[in-house]
């Protein structure tokens, strides 16, 4: 018990809800502004006590005066202070002595309380035979109580059944257990004397003894209704299955006829109509309040919702199909004679297994809307199903029934979106499967594209065959790299290369452009926009392969016109270059190829990315004191092994290269790709690396209008590289105007468009000692011995 001295000022915490009793320790949330000032001054003293108080009306948002306020209360102690969101607190706090409050003062925004002792009868017991009785009593009332109640009350109320040492503890203890209201329990801490406060609490609990026994015998009754409405309810299912065997059903067919009549008229394969009428048994057998009862009406409606007649390819029109990739996408000429050639197939045989295509391309090339166009010129109903970041084989499969929440596949809900048997059904986005421990989907995949074994697909859901070998399936990916090699097998693979800026343009101008003007609400005739601004938002904001930045980008100038014209613009607006740069602001990108005179050992590469083609930068410098060769640059494994093997070709050719070999085993080199925090992998660097190291070993620079590209071999030969198309236009982006290439590379250029060389001339070479002649300048002057090693560039 906390000792308090007489008329001790105290910081004053009120209670809005409850009661803190002497001795009880309770959890408090403190929000209010004079609480929290309470609080932090009981903090700040030693020790930590407070004079807690209940409020006469606990409605009361902050009190103002004393007649507020009850008049006992307890000095309290706080044994813990946690802040809590906001300027939220939660206090434990222990009840000490019953206190009562004889002035009270402001001290910044709480009040004080002069407080005085108020113990039970002067804190004496008077011994009478009428007090025994009372505790006895009480006792007995708390045991009948925790009988009834099913022991809901503290564990700690069993303790003071048999034995208290103190009466007024096992008095105010029982008072802070029970669940009454807050009057109730203020009236019992203000009793005046032991025996009073002894006779309220046994009424308390009489009360509460007979809420509990009435809430039993109500508990009792209801559950014997509900036994009763159960029995029941058997009754008229069992009379209904009756009345229904009699034929004499006054409602007209019910769910189970209906559904029976709906499997009858369904054009159902064998196995899925013995399944169905199975399903239908069982549910008729069921009692209706049997969980499983919707599970199997789920699984029915499902099963009957399918298209399950097989469609006959309907007849296509090659002509018009040519007509609508022309009219849905600018150039991709390869892509729309691959998307032909398997619609002239499908025209001249329709019972052959139709190819996978799978569309393989960089971000915002038009894979998706190719897959889009396939379906219009076949005529036939389209749905995409996203594949990206799935991990759960089951997403594919179905889940079986016997999980709660089980779903059919995704494959299965495409085709009952589709509504017929023979859909195009579009994989989007095939290179990003995951594999967990929850199944591999791409070994979903293998049974799904396999024409010989998706005629009977089956998925766990729905539990019989289903024929997919009707369906047209076609898959996109921006690289191979991630799709498995048993499924990339499948699949015939057509590949999407980046656009260059004219064909941009043009599809700007077709498709973009109208589209954003149209979605922006404003008059096409009032708005339009020159070529040369849409070439500068290509260049100066856009750095991809696709379109979809570009189409942001024009978006966001119609944007700003539309709000010019509902601010009350009158004019037209004719977008030149110049008005593009006043609305997108500062250009993003900066061609690269300003570095117009090259120092010795720095060579100038292409390479491709996912984004489509960029330059490449080869740096190299001389370490008199190093040893080998160190490459930075975030540079991959084969990139690396490139690197190796162009220093090797050097060092076994020096001689002819006009390099004193020693220089190689006096000192090191230093080789670097800029943009060091960018990943940067592929063997097509090797010429660039190698041609890097002769400048810097003969001191022959290399001339500045040329880029290059290609896998060098030790022996000095230039072997093909792929992305051919990608590098020509980041060539032409960037203002270079001669590019070197392997020999072999030259069928890749010959099937490009003229838009894509025009302006280049491009040298071919099957050796490294073609391209050193077609590049260096000037005389060699080899680095001899390592006083004459320098920093080259």
């Amino acid at each position: 018990m906390i000792e308090t001295t007489p008329r001790q000022p105290l910081p004053l915490l009120a209670l809005r809800d409850c009661v803190l009793f002497p001795g009880e320790v309770q959890t408090v949330i403190v929000g209010r502004r004079e609480s929290q000032s309470a609080v932090d001054t009981a903090l700040a003293s030693d020790p930590k006590e407070l004079f807690v108080v209940a409020q006469r009306e606990p409605h009361f948002e902050h009190p103002r005066t004393g007649d507020e306020l009850a008049e006992i209360g307890v000095v309290a102690e706080i044994k813990k202070a946690v802040p809590m969101d906001g300027r939220v607190m939660r206090l434990v706090v222990e009840g000490g002595e019953r206190v009562v409050w004889r002035e009270l003062s402001r001290d910044r925004a709480h009040f004080v309380a002069t407080v005085e002792p108020a113990p039970l009868d002067g804190g004496e017991i008077v011994e009478s035979s009428e007090t025994d009785a009372l505790v006895l009593e009480v006792r007995d009332q708390m045991r009948r109580l925790l009988s009834i109640s099913g022991n809901s009350l503290p564990e700690e109320v069993l303790g003071y059944l048999s034995s208290s040492s103190d009466p007024r503890k096992m008095c105010f203890f029982y008072s802070s257990v029970l669940h009454v209201d807050c009057r109730q329990q203020q009236e019992l801490l203000a009793a005046k004397g032991f025996q009073e406060a002894l006779r309220m609490l046994y009424e308390t609990l009489g009360h509460e003894v007979t809420v509990f026994e009435l809430r039993s015998e109500i508990s009792s009754q209801a559950r014997q209704r509900m036994t009763q409405e159960h029995r029941e309810h058997l009754l008229r299912q069992e009379l209904k299955s009756i009345r229904e065997e009699l034929g004499d059903s006054p409602d007209g067919p019910t769910g189970i006829v209906r559904l029976r009549e709906r499997v009858a008229a369904a054009k159902l394969p064998d196995e899925a109509r013995a399944e169905a009428v199975r399903e239908i048994d069982r549910l008729e057998r069921m009692p209706s309040a049997s969980p499983e009862t919707g599970t199997l009406r789920e699984h029915l409606e499902f099963l009957l919702a399918l298209p399950w007649k097989s469609e006959r390819t309907r007849d296509i029109d090659v002509a018009a199909a040519r007509a609508i990739l022309d009219e849905d996408h600018f150039g991709l000429s390869e892509v729309k004679t691959r998307v032909l050639e398997f619609l002239a197939v499908r025209k001249l045989n329709p019972d052959a297994p139709a190819p996978i295509l799978c569309l393989v391309g960089p971000p915002g090339v038009g894979k998706t809307s190719i897959g889009r166009s396939i379906a219009r010129a076949m005529g036939r109903e389209f749905d995409r199903i996203s594949l990206g970041g799935l991990h759960d084989e089951s997403e594919l499969r179905g889940h079986r029934r016997t999980y709660v929440g089980a779903m059919p596949g995704r494959v299965l809900q495409s085709v009952r979106r589709a509504g017929v048997s023979d859909p195009v059904l579009l994989l989007d986005e095939i290179d990003k499967l995951g594999r967990d421990f929850r199944g591999d989907p791409s070994a979903a995949l293998l049974e799904i594209l396999d024409a010989e074994q998706n005629s009977t697909f089956h998925d766990h859901y729905l539990g019989v065959p289903f024929d997919l070998s009707n369906v047209v399936f076609v898959a996109t990916a921006n690289s191979l790299e991630g799709i498995p090699a048993p499924l990339r097998d499948r699949m015939d693979v057509v590949r999407f290369s980046g656009y260059s800026g004219t064909e941009k343009r043009e599809i700007a101008r077709r498709y973009l452009w109208p589209r954003k003007v149209d979605e922006a609400g404003i008059d096409a005739t009032r708005c339009s926009i020159e070529d040369e601004a849409i070439d500068e938002v290509v260049r100066g904001y856009t750095r991809e392969a696709g379109v979809r930045e570009l189409h942001r980008r024009l978006g966001e100038v119609t944007r700003k016109i539309a709000l010019e014209f509902a601010e009350g613009a009158k004019d037209g607006v004719t977008v030149t270059k110049a008005r593009a740069e006043d609305l997108l602001g500062p250009a993003k990108f900066v061609d690269e190829a300003r570095r117009e005179n090259l120092p010795t050992g720095v060579a100038r590469g292409l390479a491709w990315t996912p984004v489509g083609g960029e330059l490449l930068y080869i740096e190299t410098s001389c370490l008199p004191h190093g040893d080998g060769m160190a490459m930075t640059g975030k540079l991959g494994e084969v990139m690396r092994e490139s690197g190796t093997t162009a220093r090797s070709f050097v060092w076994a050719h020096a001689e002819r290269l006009g390099i004193d070999p020693r220089v190689f085993q006096s000192g090191g080199v230093h080789l670097h790709v800029p943009h060091g925090a960018i990943p940067k992998d592929g063997p097509s660097a090797g010429v660039t690396i190698a041609t890097a190291l002769v400048s810097l070993l003969t001191g022959r620079a290399i001339r500045p209008d040329v880029a290059m590209t290609g896998e060098v071999t030790l022996t000095g030969l230039v072997l093909p590289v792929g992305g051919i198309k990608e590098k020509l236009l980041a060539a032409k982006r960037a203002g270079v105007e001669r590019v070197a290439l392997p020999g072999q590379n030259r069928r890749d250029v010959g099937v490009l468009d003229a838009s894509v060389t025009d302006g280049l001339e491009i040298l071919f070479v099957e050796t490294m000692d073609e391209l050193l002649a077609e590049v260096l300048e000037g005389e060699t002057t080899p680095q001899t011995s390592p006083t004459d090693l320098r920093v080259a560039g």
